[in-house]
């Protein structure tokens, strides 16, 4: 399924879209993958993507966010 974000596979597929994105602007943005425990909801694990951008907007901070 290449809508669904919270598989590992489409946690990666969108942290290279968004850095994709912001290196054509000439920016970094440093993006995290975390992998998280077992939602009975979705009936699997998920994996979390986690940035240091600031309402979408790629800061300067430096800074790990694992």
């Amino acid at each position: 399924m290449t809508g669904d974000y919270c598989t590992r596979e489409g946690a990666e597929r969108i942290k290279r879209q968004i850095e994709d994105y912001w290196a054509e602007r000439g920016r970094t943005v440093s993006i995290n993958l975390i992998k998280g425990g077992f939602l009975a909801s979705m009936r699997s694990a998920r994996t979390d993507v986690r940035s240091n951008m600031i309402n979408g907007v790629p800061s300067s901070n430096t800074e790990n966010f694992a």
